[in-house]
């Protein structure tokens, strides 16, 4: 017959659980701004591609991120990234998008100002 023996691991303590908290939310933050950032890419490439403009998707850079409240009331980051397009191909040009969550809220590619409406308002 076998006898195994049980020893007693302490528990971790309060500042390795917090580290680990850390490093998760670190984790989580990056891969939530990657996918922010592609949302916001898409927006702006689309934006360009409609008025026959050329987007310099190499040059797409956060410029802020925010605690904002939704429609809803809810906490959301808003982030805005700035990028250049050309509307010649011998020019730069700045424009940006602001992202509320997931979802683009405003969209400026001068000279035009997207702002892109609540599915839950109406525009008069």
């Amino acid at each position: 017959m076998r006898y195994f023996r049980i020893t007693y691991t302490p528990a971790m303590n309060l500042s390795e659980i917090l580290f680990l908290v850390l490093i998760g939310l670190g984790v989580w933050f990056w891969l939530d701004s990657l996918k922010t950032r592609e949302i916001g890419v898409r927006a702006a490439r689309q934006a360009c591609q409609d008025d026959h403009l050329q987007f310099l998707d190499e040059t797409v850079v956060g410029t802020s991120v925010r605690l904002a409240r939704d429609d809803a009331g809810l906490l959301r980051l808003r982030r805005i990234y700035s990028f250049e397009y050309s509307d010649t191909g011998n020019d730069r040009r700045s424009g940006s998008v602001t992202l509320l969550g997931h979802e683009v809220e405003i969209l400026h590619v001068r000279p035009h100002l997207y702002v892109i409406p609540n599915p839950h308002e109406t525009l008069h």
